[in-house]
């Protein structure tokens, strides 16, 4: 079940979110789609990290996101987006007039079963669903230690934000799963500024968020891969899962 108070955390926060968070490769585009299409929905599309990777793979594309400080963000990035305020619950276009939709980094707070359906319903039959997720690299030691500090279960069971894709979804056929190992350079400053956009420390109140940042900065300080450095490479895990809607029977 979706923890209401950590998904409305991101509500208010838009610049931020786009500054600090990392973006996602490339090839994870190319993974999703291969060849252009004509219409693409990036749905619950943030300030647009992803969706800018669409661009030049769509002669429409489309960004629906909840959040109005986010879609702002987007709006002055990406003016060639058409970029709509709305839910993957109840998706703000008509029936069957998208090739594909992508889900970065978002579908893990939707209801699963009603977003699929609404997804399913503005599909054209065949279109592709793309699901995809940035996660760390658990051979980064210190970057780990932090996103436990964030995500505790991630001790016992690993990341499981992307739990919520399966194999099997409604309304759609699995075509695979894929995992693109890529770099990224950031400061330590960014780095620590990266934390305070994830939804556990949006919600924790502020002696609690102190005492995140605290360890968080604890753990650079004492790793000797971070400690004593300005900057740092980040190695990042995205993963990548591709489906296909099912015909509609008549």
């Amino acid at each position: 079940m979706v923890d209401q108070r950590l998904a409305q955390a991101f509500e208010g926060v838009g610049e931020d979110y786009d500054r600090y968070r990392p973006g996602f490769p490339e090839s994870a585009a190319e993974t999703i789609l291969p060849e252009p299409v004509g219409a693409v929905l990036d749905l619950g599309a943030g300030t647009g990290k992803f969706t800018e990777l669409l661009i030049p793979r769509a002669s429409r594309v489309v960004a629906v996101e909840p959040s109005r400080a986010m879609l702002d963000v987007l709006r002055a990035k990406l003016p060639r987006v058409e970029a709509l305020i709305g839910g993957a619950e109840s998706i703000p276009l008509p029936d069957g007039g998208l090739d594909a939709v992508t889900v970065a980094q978002a579908f893990h707070w939707f209801d699963r079963d009603a977003a699929c359906a609404e997804i399913r319903r503005v599909l054209v039959p065949g279109g592709v669903l793309g699901l995809l997720w940035n996660r760390s690299d658990p051979s980064c030691a210190w970057d780990r230690a932090c996103h436990r500090v964030a995500h505790p279960a991630v001790v016992t069971g690993g990341d499981a934000t992307t739990a919520s894709a399966a194999q099997e979804l409604p309304g759609f056929a699995f075509r695979g799963r894929h995992e693109i190992r890529w770099t990224e350079r950031i400061t330590r400053d960014d780095y620590v500024a990266r934390w305070l956009t994830v939804s556990s420390f949006l919600a924790a109140d502020e002696d609690t968020r102190s005492a995140m940042v605290a360890e968080v900065e604890r753990i650079l300080d004492t790793d000797p891969e971070t400690d004593g450095r300005d900057a740092f490479t980040l190695p990042i895990l995205t993963d990548v899962f591709v489906y296909v809607a099912d015909e509609v029977s008549s």
